[in-house]
């Protein structure tokens, strides 16, 4: 196993400690943005099933949710739940408009309601983590989820290359630019790379924020394997109908004794493991937390903590970057990427408005 992820890893921390330096240099850019270009540009040069995708793979996954642990270290109890209860009218405000705008715009795009689906649970909660729980429920083709993945990868990208410089053109503060990061971009990772990038502050609001966010995969999930049992015992029910008014017509008793069998799968559908869509590093994040809130954690270590955490977040983001496959993104086609685009604006330009409403921009 070592030896499989070693060159990878080797690889991503390579370039992330010349990322740190270029940041170091340029802090406007910083680490994180230029470890995932950096990578993404050596990708290009590698092949599919190259010897270093193991270790990039498990990089831009487990280094980044470690990281994330290693980040919660610094905060307390009441710095998280103060954060997630005034981020809350935002974060169902975008979460509403994704959801919302997924359905409308996509079935005018004429996606099936799996891409629909798939896309907007991705975009409103937490990109590739909400797309495979909510895959866990809902039994998608393999082709819908590289779909919506590619089209969340790409605009997760987007928003890590342009959201800080935005962020300063429009002079928000740290706690303003966290909140937005927090509930206007995809994936938790890329959460952490433009959060970061703008500041130390505003990663560790953007941070809490997007846990919070993350927390939304529980009611959403359930919600949606409900309503896909409930649509499948309405099929049964009305086949069986069918099949009973075909039956009166009859005289065959063996044909009319027959019961209907059960909806294929259901009870797959019926059966929701919380380890499914409840994120392991999510629960340890919250055990640093609390860890650190009794104070087992000298104040002294913070700051170690905190460059630790960057350099991690360097490594994970650089592991993304070299994950990076231009073929991927071309598989997601012209229409889910027409739907991720049109669902990134709304939500960030939703973010933002209800910041100034709620005055918390």
């Amino acid at each position: 196993m070592i030896r499989k992820l070693a060159p990878g890893l080797a690889l991503s921390v390579g370039i992330a400690l010349v990322a740190t330096g270029l940041g170091a240099l340029v802090p406007v850019v910083g680490a994180p943005v230029f470890g995932i270009v950096i990578g993404a540009i050596v990708a290009a040069f590698l092949r599919s099933g190259a010897v270093t995708d193991a270790g990039a793979g498990w990089a831009g996954k487990r280094v980044l949710q470690a990281s994330v642990v290693v980040l919660g270290s610094g905060l307390s109890i009441g710095q998280v739940v103060h954060t997630g209860w005034q981020s809350l009218p935002v974060m169902l405000g975008t979460l509403a408009v994704a959801l919302l705008g997924a359905w409308a715009i996509g079935r005018a795009l004429g996606l099936t309601a799996d891409v629909r689906t798939l896309i907007g649970v991705g975009t409103g909660i937490c990109g590739a983590s909400a797309i495979a729980a909510t895959q866990s429920v809902i039994r998608a083709k393999s082709a819908d989820v590289v779909y919506a993945i590619g089209t969340i990868f790409t605009f997760n990208v987007i928003a890590v290359l342009t959201f800080p410089f935005i962020g300063r053109a429009l002079g928000m503060s740290d706690h303003s630019f966290g909140l937005w990061a927090g509930t206007a971009i995809n994936d938790t990772s890329s959460v952490v790379a433009a959060s970061f990038s703008f500041s130390a502050a505003a990663g560790s609001y953007g941070i809490v924020v997007k846990l919070t966010r993350t927390l939304m995969i529980i009611p959403i999930t359930i919600a949606i394997a409900l309503w896909r049992r409930r649509r499948a015992r309405l099929a049964v029910l009305a086949e069986a109908g069918a099949a009973s008014g075909a039956a009166s017509d009859s005289t065959s008793d063996s044909t009319s004794g027959t019961a209907p069998g059960p909806a294929p799968e259901s009870a797959a559908h019926d059966r929701l493991r919380w380890t499914a869509i409840v994120p392991a590093f999510l629960i340890w994040f919250v055990v640093a937390v609390i860890v650190n809130s009794l104070g087992v954690i000298p104040a002294a270590w913070h700051p170690y903590l905190s460059q630790l955490g960057t350099f991690m977040i360097t490594v994970a983001l650089v592991g993304i970057g070299l994950g990076t496959r231009i073929a991927v993104l071309r598989q997601a086609g012209y229409r889910p990427l027409a739907l991720g685009a049109s669902l990134w604006v709304l939500v960030a330009l939703t973010s933002l408005g209800l910041q100034g409403l709620t005055h918390t921009l």
